[in-house]
């Protein structure tokens, strides 16, 4: 006897949300497609390319919405999700990462006869062996120098050590200098605009200024690249940005709304989950945990219920209080919740239920999940 799974394969108008068993990852399709014409337009007001990360949504199909919508190409973090991407079409591929050791560098070289991706360099080494690599193997591979601009992760410190990586890059057989990038990251949650504002354009100055001196040197630097979603309606205002990374907004979480003061946009990405106990009248369990959604960074919401607060998890379950005009909720009843953080809770999915006014649309898989090299 086979066994119903009770999740559908395949699209159907037939399919509500009331059908599916829970917990199941949910796409709202109309409110992710307003959310990606109000970037699209908030950008082209400044005339400011679009190169989405992918780390909210992880799927080629949504990237191809992406371009569909005016995205010049997509951002990744991970060789392998540059290779899902470009395995389905999706060319023009920033992965935003340093590349280091012969079997990757191959890959990234092999990924050049498809696609044209470009990736992150800064320090010397690292383009030495990919220029070596790259001669072997024939081909070409767009590097950009990722700038430290206060993150304190990655990046080369700016000033003369970026101009001399930026030569170096420029001389190197194989790799085609192609600008430059930074990330304003540890800026993205100031709490006072005004404030935020300045310390985010004085970031971005390091980047302005380093473009105009590799270009004073002779080196053309056509690309200055940013911008997360927690501050991409600032950054797409300094005069020196040329394209901005922001993915995330796409689905719109709690973390950016609160915590970012990004506003006015639509919740594209719920969990739906089933009250499955109901140990006193303040408070019930739902069959979501840690393992469903993410709520490591700021706390879910839950959707079209009043009175209800998500409190805790455990790997399975979930833990949410009812006031008063909640506690009639019983066993059996849906939530829908809005995750803490998308990045962290796509990645705990295979695919995206995707629906339209509430009818099953399409079932998306999250292709590039799970490639961590």
């Amino acid at each position: 006897m086979a066994i119903d799974l009770s999740v559908p394969t395949e699209p159907s108008a037939d399919i509500s949300k009331e059908d599916l068993d829970t917990p199941v990852l949910c796409l709202d399709l109309d409110a992710m497609e307003a959310n990606i014409k109000v970037v699209a337009a908030n950008l082209a007001e400044y005339n400011i390319q679009w190169r989405p990360h992918s780390k909210a949504y992880k799927s080629p199909i949504i990237a191809r919405k992406l371009i569909d919508a005016g995205a010049i190409g997509v951002t990744c973090a991970k060789l392998g999700e540059a290779e899902v991407m470009a395995r389905e079409g999706v060319t023009d591929i920033l992965i935003a990462n340093l590349i280091v050791g012969e079997k990757k560098l191959r890959r990234l070289a092999t990924l050049t006869k498809i696609a044209d991706p470009i990736v992150c360099i800064d320090h010397i080494d690292q383009l030495t062996t990919m220029s070596d690599i790259m001669q072997q193997e024939g081909t070409e591979c767009r590097a950009i120098i990722e700038i430290n601009i206060g993150l304190d992760r990655v990046g080369i410190e700016p000033g003369e050590p970026t101009l001399a990586l930026a030569s170096a890059i420029h001389a190197a057989p194989g790799v085609q200098f192609a600008g430059i990038m930074g990330y304003e990251g540890h800026l993205l949650c100031i709490a006072d605009e005004t404030e935020k504002e300045q310390q985010i354009n004085a970031a971005l100055d390091i980047l302005g200024n380093s473009a105009e001196a590799i270009k004073t040197s002779g080196i053309p630097c056509e690309i200055v690249s940013c911008g997360g979603t927690g501050s991409y309606l600032i950054s797409r205002k300094h005069p020196a940005v040329t394209e901005l990374q922001c993915g995330g907004v796409i689905m719109m979480d709690q973390f950016y709304e609160t915590e970012c003061k990004i506003e006015g946009m639509q919740k594209a990405l719920t969990v739906l989950a089933t009250v499955v106990s109901r140990p006193t009248a303040e408070r019930a369990v739902i069959d979501a945990g840690r393992k469903t959604y993410d709520m490591s960074s700021t706390d879910p919401i839950v959707l079209h219920t009043a009175g209800v607060t998500v409190s805790r998890q455990s790997a399975e379950h979930g833990e949410v209080l009812l006031d008063e005009s909640a506690q009639s909720i019983s066993i059996g009843d849906r939530l829908e919740i809005v995750p803490g953080y998308s990045d962290m809770t796509c990645v705990l999915h295979n695919h995206f239920y995707a629906f339209r006014n509430n009818q099953l649309e399409a079932i998306i898989p999250i292709a590039s999940r799970g490639f961590l090299r």
